[in-house]
């Protein structure tokens, strides 16, 4: 994709097919599918190119997702395909973003997950199969509903063994798997 020109519905398409083949198909996150399938999802692709522009990107889907109804929207996906290519500085920004949440006084109301095509979770090797997880086809922040979250954990059994059980299906389909879904580039 060149750097300056972003089609966004080329993009939304590679979310909403990570959506439908990794997180709802793999069951990733077993909240996903309800949401995603009553439409509740919002999809938002940031064209800014510098860090501040993004920053007010994220200020306002905060606003719009803390004023908005849960039943038209119940979550955001921030994307932004180009800005935060490495993910070391992805995950710096991530750290303002939860800080923005704080700054419009929303915290206890929303939070922010974060995303990355290279996502790594500390103190981990960069081709560990739990890294796959957190893995999407761009830098991603997504904006959660604490409440909506709150209710699908009570109505989950066993809400705690999710992530035990994504590395057992992860380790099964193994890195080679994942690249057939379409989410990962061949070795090199």
């Amino acid at each position: 994709m060149n750097q300056n020109v972003v089609n966004k519905e080329e993009v939304i398409d590679a979310m909403r097919q990570w959506l439908e083949k990794a997180v709802i198909g793999l069951n990733l996150c077993p909240f996903a599918k309800s949401v995603y399938v009553k439409n509740q999802v919002r999809f938002v692709v940031s064209e800014a190119r510098h860090l501040d522009g993004f920053l007010e990107d994220l200020d306002r889907e905060l606003d719009l997702l803390a004023a908005a109804d849960p039943s038209e929207i119940d979550t955001t996906l921030l994307i932004h395909p180009t800005l935060l290519p490495d993910f070391h500085d992805f995950n710096d920004f991530t750290v303002i973003a939860e800080a923005a949440v704080e700054d419009h006084g929303l915290e206890g109301v929303l939070q922010v997950a974060s995303f990355h095509p290279a996502f790594q979770f500390a103190d981990t090797e960069p081709d560990d199969i739990g890294n796959y997880t957190n893995r999407a086809p761009f830098p991603t922040l997504h904006l959660i509903r604490e409440e909506s979250l709150s209710r699908a954990v009570a109505a989950y059994p066993d809400a705690e063994a999710i992530y035990g059980r994504n590395i057992e299906t992860l380790t099964k389909l193994g890195i080679a798997g994942w690249r057939a879904l379409g989410f990962a580039p061949e070795p090199k």
